[in-house]
């Protein structure tokens, strides 16, 4: 991954799009991956009872995916 916007970052962030922390992975950032995955899958699966884990899963979601496309090595 050379800088923000090539096309390793391009492909980060599709891949946190689908799975939260994929992106992340993708780029050797393991603590990272393994953070988002874990608190947005929770707050998705928390969103199944309750509405306000959901309302708090989305932005942490759509932080991840900016992250990934953001990364500079």
């Amino acid at each position: 991954m050379a800088q923000q916007g090539s096309a390793g970052n391009v492909i980060a962030a599709i891949c946190s799009f689908f799975i939260a922390g994929l992106g992340q992975l993708v780029q050797g950032r393991i603590l990272a991956a393994l953070l988002f995955f874990v608190f947005v899958g929770g707050f998705y699966a928390m969103a199944a009872v309750l509405v306000v884990p959901f309302i708090i899963a989305i932005p942490l979601h759509i932080w991840c995916i900016v992250d990934a496309a953001r990364y500079r090595g």
